[in-house]
C-alpha cells in the first residue's frame, strides 16, 4: 500500500455506486429507486453496479430492469463482492473516479452523492456516513431505544464514530493505494477505512443525510448488522 494522490485539485468527474446483493429481490427495487433519485442530483455521470453474489432468486434480473450493470459472482463473501464491483467500475481507470458503496437492503437519501462530492471537492479522500433503521416491527420493544441510545453516544454534531458499507464513499486512487476491500465476510468496510487512514489520507465522518437500512433479523452477512441487533436484543 502506498500514499494516494490527494487534495482538492483532483476533480471528480465520474461516480460508480457498488451494491452487493445476495438474494435481495424483495428489497433491491427500493434501493435502486432511491439511488435513481440521488443520481438525478449528481452533476457528474453515475454508474450503478449490482454484484449478484450466489443468488438463486431474481436479483440479477431486477438489477438489470433497474438500469444497473450486473456482475455475477459465487462468493458468499461481502468483501469479495464489493471488491468485484469496484474492479468492474475501475475498467476505465481510477483517475477522477469516486466510488460510493451502499447495500441492497438500504435506501440512500436524495443528497447522498451530492454531499459526498462536496466533501471530495474540499479534499476528502474517504467519506463515511451514518444509517437509520427503517422498521423495528420485527424486534421486541426494548431494542429500538437501546440501539438509538448507543448509536447516539458516538455522534457529536455532524461527526460520528460509525462505519457502514451502506454509507461510504472513497476516491478510486485512495481505494487502490489502501489495498481495497479485503476478502472478509464482515467488517470489510471497517478494514478499508483503517487501511485508508494508515496511508495518511483524509477521512471525513458526516452524520447528516443518513441511509435508511433494514432491521431484518435474517441478515446476509454472518456478523453484520442483523447479528449486531440480535446481540443487542439479548442484552436489552
Amino acid at each position: 500500500m502506498g500514499r494516494p494522490p490527494r487534495g482538492p485539485g483532483v476533480t471528480i468527474r465520474r461516480i460508480a455506486v457498488v451494491v452487493p446483493a445476495h438474494n435481495e429481490s424483495r428489497l433491491l427495487p427500493a434501493c435502486l429507486t432511491a439511488l435513481h433519485h440521488a443520481i438525478a442530483r449528481s452533476p457528474v455521470p453515475v454508474l450503478t453496479v449490482v454484484v449478484a453474489d450466489d443468488c438463486t432468486d431474481g436479483t440479477a434480473r431486477l438489477a438489470l430492469a433497474g438500469h444497473a450493470e450486473v456482475i455475477v459472482v459465487e462468493e458468499r463473501n461481502v468483501g469479495r463482492a464489493r471488491a468485484a464491483g469496484v474492479a468492474h467500475a475501475l475498467r476505465d481507470g481510477p483517475d477522477d473516479l469516486w466510488l460510493a458503496s451502499t447495500d441492497a437492503d438500504s435506501r440512500v437519501p436524495p443528497n447522498w452523492l451530492l454531499r459526498q462530492l462536496r466533501h471530495a471537492e474540499h479534499g476528502a479522500d474517504l467519506v463515511t456516513g451514518t444509517v437509520e433503521v427503517d422498521d423495528w416491527s420485527a424486534w421486541p420493544d426494548p431494542l429500538p431505544s437501546a440501539y438509538e441510545r448507543r448509536y447516539r453516544e458516538s455522534v457529536a454534531g455532524a461527526r460520528h464514530g460509525h462505519i457502514h458499507g451502506a454509507n461510504l464513499g472513497v476516491r478510486a486512487t485512495t481505494y487502490l493505494a489502501a489495498g481495497g476491500f479485503p476478502a472478509l465476510t464482515c467488517d470489510e468496510d471497517r478494514t478499508l477505512v483503517t487501511r485508508v487512514r494508515a496511508t495518511g489520507a483524509r477521512v471525513i465522518t458526516d452524520a447528516r443525510d443518513p441511509v435508511r437500512t433494514s432491521a431484518r433479523p435474517d441478515g446476509r452477512a454472518p456478523h453484520g448488522f442483523a447479528a449486531h441487533l440480535l446481540t443487542l436484543s439479548a442484552e436489552s
